[in-house]
């Protein structure tokens, strides 16, 4: 390895994370300003399943890695934890205070990105010789690409395909030299663990890199599929169930791919510009400059010109064809960014930066070719509407300043040679801090965002924390919602659940019930009704501003009578009155509830606001299909006559939208299924036991979610309205349910399959070795390890 890799790696990430911190200081951006950074899912997603992983590390959690109690009545976590948390750098968030996940989740952002700059300039060292600070100063230039600071940086699992990407290309590099046969597939392995999204976009980047070394023969094409293959197979125990976890998963949004505009697209090569639908291909005029001079270098031989130029246009191309944009992102086109494969991009064009740099600085010539393909990028940029007179600037001052870095560095005196690189440098880092400083404002006006945690998330974790009973009885962090995790956030076990996974039988179920939705099913809300409430065993909910706590409320596991077969209709108070088994609710075809009454009313299509009299209003927010109001509850009825008016817009709710709750038909139907419920019930990290009364005979229906992976007394577990169930009688007085996530035991046998393969690897390789070596070496070894 070259012997100046350490300190280009170590010179890459300060970089880095200087550039990124003093954007973020600029912009007075968490941490270093009020400016919240979580926006989007950052703090809907992110921030709360690290809340999770701290509470896991910590031994608090409800549930284990198999199965979440807190999201979703109850949900697999093995397919969250493979998609948001395999990382290995979010095991750090357990160094930190719990209340300061938010900044745990920023200082593993930032530690990622000087790791993967870190990582570049390692590659590009071992790829071919070149000054060590050249190598330092484009790894950093990779890791602060427009990309990885303007939007991976609110989606962290995102960041370790920024890492992957150097680390796949340097093991393609082993396999052309045979060097490394076990490391290199199990670098594949963490790769593909830490975030097999970005690894898999990071997997073909490098096969298009090791293509572009040279023809490979069928030899190596062998080494490298089996490095690949053997790599995957040994990460097969998380991605098979993630995968799994995606089959089983709500459907989201479907895209149609649309190019974005060239003009659009060449704007954002330069820096402070944002958009959600263009790829961001910023990387600071040094690579930029260097990539864009390689055709003109003649220090550079013709044939890795062509190359390496046409490697760099290719993948540009790639990101606008609708054939290629389904390659780079598994056939499916992504519901948010869809150029979530910009950062290869990156990657390939430093590639081609520094095989200008490793044959000798550019000339004047070369320069003044380069200087004028990012003049004509510049002009290009023009037609678009993305590029502002700051971007121009920013873009003109660095490209003069790199021109002059580069003339500096060509000239013999060691003073000028650092001043060059010292000016180099500091454009990086100027640059990349405004574009990160732009992006850090940008972000919220045109995102959701959610503050860090504070006194709000204080005054409810300790208010849920202290009204908490599970499993006893569920205490639901409610309404209004911090975010669409807050179970994972605050504590308890509610409704909501926002991930790539939420279960289509747990949407379908709630959505029959009458829960309220945002992402288009994904992201689900808590439910405030005091008859899913009772269903659902929740004893206790944040409302408003305090904890209330329900009276009638069901053990986490009842008995129902015999032979009933649950179909859902239109009517969610239907529905709730059918998984109840009693009528409840009356429906007035006049809207006016009876006195004494509570009033709920059903409009998932309406957004506005709704009263009952003169009451309060109520805010809705529908507009399906991406979102759906919940069932919402107005009041009790105090005054004969009065109805609820609506004021706002959207589908009028259809009669029988207001339904009129009965309390004391609610806690009569509550006691009766009190009388043959569970007397005792245990939850662990993978299943449920509950004791039964004596003579309990029907259907056991465990108040979670039947998704797939449960199995009650060694079988599949049966569904009852959506719900766990499993027949008893015949002086049965107790249930085991137990969950594994499904694909667990497949992606247990592969990846075992594909361990004894690696060991195979290793010991043929010794053996190999030892009949190679020579008698003198053999003796001298054995001696050797006698002696030790």
């Amino acid at each position: 390895m070259e012997r100046n890799a350490p300190r280009a790696g170590a010179l890459a990430g300060l970089l880095t994370a200087l550039a990124v911190c003093a954007g973020d200081a600029v912009a007075r951006t968490f941490p270093f300003g009020p400016r919240t950074r979580s926006v989007n899912d950052l703090g809907n997603q992110f921030v709360p399943f690290h809340a999770h992983l701290w509470d896991l590390l910590h031994g608090r959690a409800d549930g284990g890695l198999w199965l979440n109690w807190s999201s979703g009545y109850g949900t697999s976590f093995l397919p969250d934890l493979g998609t948001y948390l395999s990382s290995p750098f979010a095991l750090l968030v357990g160094v930190f205070p719990r209340d300061d996940t938010d900044l745990a989740v920023y200082v593993i952002t930032v530690l990622k990105m000087a790791v993967a700059a870190a990582a570049m300039s390692l590659l590009l060292l071992v790829r071919r010789h070149g000054p060590w600070w050249g190598a330092a100063v484009l790894g950093a230039s990779y890791a602060l690409c427009g990309w990885a600071v303007v939007e991976a940086s609110y989606n962290p699992m995102w960041l370790d395909g920024l890492i992957a990407f150097p680390l796949l290309c340097l093991v393609g590099e082993w396999i052309r030299t045979g060097r490394h046969p076990v490391l290199g597939p199990l670098v594949v392995a963490v790769v593909w663990v830490a975030n097999f999204y970005t690894a898999y976009m990071a997997t073909i980047g490098a096969a298009l890199v090791l293509l572009a070394r040279g023809v490979p023969g069928w030899r190596l094409l062998g080494r490298a599929a089996w490095t690949v293959l053997l790599g995957i197979g040994l990460a097969a125990p998380v991605l098979v169930p993630v995968f799994l976890g995606s089959r089983h998963a709500y459907p989201g949004w479907t895209r149609e791919f649309a190019p974005a505009g060239w003009g659009d697209m060449a704007a954002r090569v330069l820096p402070a510009t944002y958009g959600f639908f263009t790829p961001a291909v910023f990387l600071g005029t040094s690579a930029l400059l260097l990539a864009a001079s390689l055709p003109f270098h003649r220090g550079v031989p013709a044939r890795e010109r062509c190359i390496w130029t046409g490697l760099v246009v290719g993948v540009v191309l790639s990101l606008q064809w609708e054939p290629t944009h389904l390659v780079w992102h598994v056939f499916a086109t992504p519901n948010g960014s869809p150029y979530r494969q910009t950062f290869v991009l990156a990657g390939v064009a430093v590639l081609a930066a520094w095989t200008a740099v490793s044959h000798g600085w550019p000339g004047w010539r070369a320069l003044a070719g380069g200087t004028l393909v990012l003049g004509v990028i510049a002009a290009g940029a023009m037609s678009g509407d993305l590029a502002s007179g700051w971007a121009y600037a920013l873009f003109a001052a660095g490209l003069a300043a790199e021109v002059g870095g580069v003339a500096l560095v060509r000239l013999r005196a060691r003073r000028y040679g650092i001043a060059g690189a010292v000016l180099l440098a500091g454009v990086l880092v100027g640059q990349a801090a405004a574009t990160t400083a732009y992006a850090d404002r940008e972000r919220p006006a045109r995102l959701d965002d959610y503050p860090a945690w504070g006194a709000a998330h204080e005054a409810r974790a300790a208010a849920v924390a202290g009204a908490d009973g599970w499993p006893r009885h569920r205490t639901d962090p409610g309404r209004p919602q911090l975010t669409g995790n807050d179970p994972l956030l605050v504590g308890g076990q509610g409704a909501a659940y926002y991930s790539s996974h939420t279960p289509a039988v747990l949407t379908r179920t709630l959505a029959a019930l009458g829960g309220g939705w945002t992402s288009n099913g994904r992201n689900l809300q808590s439910l405030d009704n005091p008859v899913t409430d009772a269903l659902f065993a929740v004893g206790a909910r944040w409302r408003g501003t305090e904890v209330v706590r329900n009276a009638d409320v069901l053990p986490l596991v009842t008995v129902r009578p015999p032979g009933r077969e649950l179909r859902y209709g239109a009517s969610p108070f239907r529905n709730q009155e059918l998984l109840l088994g009693a009528r409840v609710y009356d429906l007035p075809a006049d809207g006016a509830c009876p006195v004494g009454s509570d009033v709920h009313l059903w409009a998932p299509d309406f957004t506005g606001t709704a009263r009952l009299g003169t009451g309060p209003p109520v805010e809705l927010r529908g507009g399906l299909p991406k979102r759906r109001a919940p069932m919402t509850p107005l009041g009790t009825q105090r005054t004969a006559g009065v109805t609820v008016t609506l004021d706002g817009q959207g589908a009028v709710p259809p009669a029988g939208s207001v339904g009129c709750l009965d309390r004391a038909r609610l806690g009569a139907a509550v006691a009766r299924l009190k009388a043959t419920g569970a007397v005792a019930v245990r939850a662990t990290a993978d299943g449920v036991r509950a004791d039964l009364p004596p003579g309990a005979r029907g259907t056991a229906v465990l108040a979670a979610p039947r998704i797939p992976g449960w199995r009650c007394e060694g079988r599949p577990a049966g569904s009852y309205g959506g719900l766990v169930a499993v027949e008893v009688g015949g002086g049965r007085t107790a249930v085991d349910c137990a969950f594994r996530p499904p694909g667990l035991r497949a992606g247990t046998g592969i990846g075992a399959l594909a361990l004894t393969a690696l060991v195979a690897v290793r010991c043929a390789g010794r053996l190999s070795a030892t009949k190679t070596s020579p008698p003198h070496h053999r003796a001298v070894t054995r001696a050797a390890a006698r002696a030790a």
